[in-house]
């Protein structure tokens, strides 16, 4: 891991956590909720925060120098509860590069 909570200059986008798998820069969204009342935490993640996250990650892998086709978007979905259950959605956003 590299960076948590980080956030553009502009404050338009945030990601939770940005990391290094092997020679891919990977942002990853993690959305937490109590129950599944409304459905799987990940469903959380629709094309408006989608946006924001993309927006994010630009300006990160710009300033890290990490061309796009190295990046990927992950999405950490967490149901809290009796049984708390983990589910890492890797290339979540369906564009795997690297």
């Amino acid at each position: 891991m590299i960076a948590r909570n980080y956030r553009t200059r502009s404050g338009s986008g945030e990601i939770d956590i940005v990391a290094w798998h092997g020679s891919t820069l990977v942002f990853v969204e993690v959305k937490t909720r109590q129950t599944d009342e409304y459905g799987a935490p990940s469903l959380a993640v629709d094309a408006e925060k989608r946006q924001k996250l993309q927006l994010a990650a630009r300006d990160f892998a710009r300033r890290a120098g990490t061309p796009p086709e190295r990046t990927r978007f992950d999405v950490l979905s967490v149901l809290l509860g009796q049984a708390p259950k983990i589910e890492w959605i890797r290339d979540a956003f369906g564009r795997r590069s690297g």
